[in-house]
């Protein structure tokens, strides 16, 4: 089997390494991390764009290195190949490798803010690319005293709700280099920092060719996905 994989370059060492582990051929392609700022239906376009573009004469299957990320896979359309993208609301339930794991940690510790190895080193948080996360005195000259104030304490009030740093470990990291950053980060805030093992099972998963249902949403040619408010998280239109 050959298969095309799009995905997140926040996910590239993680899904590198799948490739390698992969019984399969797999040719990739790695997109910025900022469409993730572009808003659900802007960033499913340019999803969708590079989805149209694969050669379906080379391929067998399109395998899609995403989470539903703020509605980014809603709409997504299988042209004439099939698609598989994992049943998952964000990248942080990959690197923890379910679902069911995500939740228990983030019940268990409310106001928790992730970092990963790829969060770090591809920029470190989608508000830099964001037009509103400017300083107070630039968000006054274009907006006005009150809009300006308003915008900059509503942009960042996720100060305000954080109190736990945690860094997701997946072993493939060469140095301590960004758990030390990520460290770095939580005494700054003012935050506790925590470290949690991740997993690059779902990962590997994704590239195996073989896809549990309960894990990916198998889109066939000429279907559509729509997110589903429920432990499916995107299921067909």
């Amino acid at each position: 089997m050959r298969l095309k994989l799009i995905a997140c370059e926040v996910l590239l060492r993680e899904l590198c390494h799948a490739i390698a582990r992969s019984p399969h051929q797999v040719d990739f392609e790695f997109l910025p991390k900022g469409l993730h700022d572009l808003g659900g239906s802007p960033m499913a376009a340019r999803i969708q764009q590079q989805i149209d573009a694969v050669d379906p004469t080379r391929h067998d299957a399109i395998a899609l290195g995403y989470a539903l990320c703020g509605n980014g896979l809603h709409g997504i359309q299988a042209r004439t190949l099939p698609l598989i993208l994992p049943r998952a609301h964000d990248c942080i339930a990959l690197l923890m490798g379910s679902r069911e794991r995500y939740q228990q940690y983030f019940d268990a510790n409310p106001g928790v803010y992730f970092r990963s190895t790829g969060w770090l080193e591809r920029g470190q948080s989608l508000e830099q690319v964001n037009p509103l996360s400017q300083s107070l005195e630039f968000l006054i000259e274009k907006y006005g005293e009150d809009n300006g104030r308003y915008l900059y304490e509503e942009f960042h009030s996720y100060r305000r709700s954080y109190r736990r740093l945690t860094f997701i470990e997946t072993g493939l990291e060469a140095t301590s280099a960004f758990e030390d950053q990520a460290r770095r980060e939580a005494t700054e805030k003012s935050w506790e920092f925590s470290k949690l093992t991740g997993s690059l099972a779902w990962f590997e998963a994704l590239l195996s060719g073989v896809w549990d249902p309960d894990l990916f949403l198998t889109v066939p040619p000429g279907a559509q996905t729509r997110a589903s408010f429920t432990e499916q998280v995107v299921t067909l239109l």
